[in-house]
């Protein structure tokens, strides 16, 4: 008797136990599944999301065949393992008479651009640094076929042409025949400008008014289009939208 009371009694506890497990495992559950405060910050701090990739800087220098001859230098947008990033926009970049592509590089200009996304293309123009003088850039349609090649040959798309002094030569008469091909014009105080007329130079303001409408059509704004053109008001008349910037440290001014 006192064995079988003694069974009943376990079997009992056993029971008890088994309810009070049932009655409490979910909200046992539930504590174990609530991560702490101090967890729940460092899954913060790890889902956080990295910073962005450094960008570095590749710089080489080519020379194009042709007559005559072209020396460049050639800034890239690269990741740190060095392969090259997809550039934001490719940027040309002619000089005066009295530098060469050698004078972007020592102002940090082609370091500058890449570091910020962009392809840097810095060309010496016929005579000037290593490019060899020719007599096959006398006209101004020998200048232009000169321009198309380079950029050609270097795979650029719709570039920002930016053009100082000297290389409107070059630059100009290239905007009048070939302005859709240009993503941005950046003249600075450019010579040649009084060789066409205010029609020619308003008909330039008119393609590029028609552009950004077609752009606009297609869903992109005037900041994604990038498209511009910085003029200077005493030289050319033809386009009005335009002011003038006057660098107390520069001797001739600069449009904007």
């Amino acid at each position: 008797m006192n064995f079988l009371r003694n069974r009943l009694v376990v079997l009992g506890l056993v029971l008890l136990a088994t309810v009070l497990l049932y009655l409490l495992l979910p909200s046992i559950r539930q504590g174990s599944m609530e991560p702490s405060l101090d967890v729940q910050r460092m899954g913060l701090v790890a889902v956080s999301p990295p910073p962005p990739p450094a960008i570095n800087v590749s710089v080489r220098t080519g020379q194009l065949p042709g007559d005559p001859p072209l020396f460049f230098r050639e800034a890239l947008p690269v990741d740190g393992s060095g392969r090259q990033i997809l550039p934001r926009l490719q940027v040309v970049l002619l000089h005066g008479q009295a530098f060469s592509s050698k004078t972007w590089e020592e102002l940090g200009t082609l370091a500058l651009l890449a570091t910020n996304g962009y392809q840097a293309l810095a060309v010496d123009l016929p005579g000037f640094g290593n490019s060899p003088d020719s007599d096959a850039v006398k006209t101004d349609q020998h200048r232009v076929d000169l321009l198309g090649r380079f950029m050609e040959a270097l795979g650029v798309r719709t570039a920002v042409l930016l053009s100082p002094s000297m290389s409107g030569h070059y630059s100009i008469p290239f905007l009048m025949k070939h302005s859709a091909q240009l993503h941005g014009f950046i003249p600075i105080a450019p010579v040649g400008t009084r060789s066409y007329t205010p029609q020619q130079y308003q008909s330039i303001q008119e393609r590029q008014c028609e552009r950004t409408d077609s752009e606009a059509d297609q869903g992109i704004s005037d900041r994604d289009a990038g498209y511009c053109l910085m003029t200077t008001m005493s030289t050319w008349p033809g386009l009005s939208s335009n002011s003038l910037l006057l660098c107390p440290s520069l001797s001739c001014p600069i449009s904007v």
